[in-house]
């Protein structure tokens, strides 16, 4: 099988190194200047993002499948127009994409079919969201959502009326996130203990994965601002079974049922974004994708083939595959640019790959790095690395890839030190 990956980042190394765990894999193409990927990839001399050219690519090399990674590829119609050229393709199509691309139209979705979420406003102007934080009708602390694709930055939670205005304008005057702050949703805060919850979905039958916990607060006790995602773990015992049970009848059942009922039948991994309530499990958001870091933190736990079920979903088989899931537990630790989510600088030598990756049960998944031209690794992002471990426990796994991240160091490097132990 010839495999084509779309996407540069953490989440897409992870992807690479689970297919070529697959036995059924003969080769994947990749074109990306991350190092991580282009160390373990055939180099893809991939056209521009149009999703027309590169379904044109994807045939000329005889691709057996594309996986596709990251948001934009699938909110722009690339798995539709593989589609019309018989390429199977991993991920949905651009009407289900909308579940991530237009947070608006998620929130609209989740009300006609009765999904559990958070209350919320749409507004189409500064002068309208200022009006809603003032009313009194969402308390404080306040939600607020850049309507479009940010990259993992457009949700600020505002503790008093001074962040929420701030964020408006950061959001809508100041046009920081660009054509994501068109419109805002204005939405009450969800208290409880937030999860991700993915499953695989061929459009009619779904396979979950193991729970995940994500770490989107930049600095450690879960302050700072949000990022796209510091650290994560896996373990067994995160959920409870009738609690998952809960989720699987109340959310992820109907809204796959309901993207059926409103013609486009979800094909790829469903994310919901979920808070565990007093009042029971609400979706925070969905995602169309894989999740990142949570990807690398799933992915190290999966003992069979990934590109056999990536297959089997992208063509509606999924019933003919059962997912391996391993008793081990995993954490991932994100080390970041310093700066980051803010502004930060890049191109800064990184040692001690190596010697990390000589750390039993870890592997070292690179987010933004690049190749010198003397082949030394630098820095190439806000998120650099994930280092990713995988033990009987969770305790030794977080132990494990601790270990591996004192022996990594470039300039001014940045991460939590509570992921798996908060």
């Amino acid at each position: 099988m010839r495999v084509l990956l779309i996407g540069s980042g953490g989440r897409e190394h992870a992807l690479l190194w689970a297919l070529r765990r697959s036995p059924e894999v003969q080769e994947v193409l990749a074109g990306t200047t991350n190092a991580g990927i282009r160390r373990n990839s055939t180099a893809a001399d991939l056209p521009g993002g149009d999703p027309r050219e590169l379904a044109d690519y994807a045939l000329r090399e005889k691709i057996d499948l594309v996986v596709v990674g990251p948001e934009q590829p699938l909110v722009d119609g690339l798995v539709d127009q593989l589609a019309a050229r018989g390429v199977p393709a991993f991920g949905p199509v651009q009407a289900a994409a909308r579940l991530e691309g237009s947070k608006v139209f998620a929130k609209d979705f989740m009300a006609r079919h009765s999904i559990p979420t958070a209350h919320s406003r749409t507004v189409l102007s500064a002068e309208e969201a200022r009006v809603a934080v003032r009313s009194g009708e969402f308390g404080f602390p306040v939600v607020i959502k850049a309507e479009g694709l940010a990259a993992g930055k457009g949700v600020i939670i505002a503790v008093n009326e001074t962040e929420a205005l701030e964020a408006i304008n950061y959001l809508m005057v100041d046009r920081r996130l660009g054509a994501a702050g068109d419109r805002l949703l204005i939405e009450e805060c969800l208290v409880g203990r937030e999860i991700s919850y993915l499953v695989f979905s061929d459009g009619e039958t779904y396979a979950p994965m193991p729970v995940a916990q994500d770490h989107k607060r930049a600095f450690d006790g879960d302050l700072g601002p949000n990022t796209g995602g510091m650290g994560a773990y896996s373990t067994n015992g995160l959920l409870d079974p009738s609690l998952e049970s809960i989720i699987c009848r109340t959310i992820v059942e109907p809204t796959l049922a309901a993207t059926r009922a409103e013609g486009f039948p979800f094909r790829g991994v469903l994310y919901t974004g979920l808070m565990l309530t007093a009042q029971g499990p609400k979706v925070l958001e969905y995602n169309v994708r894989f999740g990142d870091p949570e990807t690398q933190a799933i992915l190290r736990r999966l003992d069979s083939s990934f590109a056999e079920l990536a297959l089997a979903v992208a063509t509606g088989t999924l019933p003919s595959v059962t997912p391996r899931w391993s008793e081990d537990s995993t954490t991932c630790i994100v080390l970041a640019s310093g700066g980051y989510p803010g502004d930060y600088h890049t191109g800064c030598p990184i040692s001690g790959l190596a010697a990390a990756e000589q750390v039993d049960g870890v592997t070292l998944f690179h987010a933004g790095t690049s190749l010198s031209p003397s082949g030394e690794v630098l820095t190439a992002g806000g998120r650099v690395l994930g280092v990713t471990a995988r033990a009987s426990s969770l305790h030794e796994a977080t132990s494990l890839a601790y270990q591996a991240v004192d022996r990594i160091s470039f300039d001014r490097m940045q991460f939590r030190r509570d992921i798996g132990r908060s």
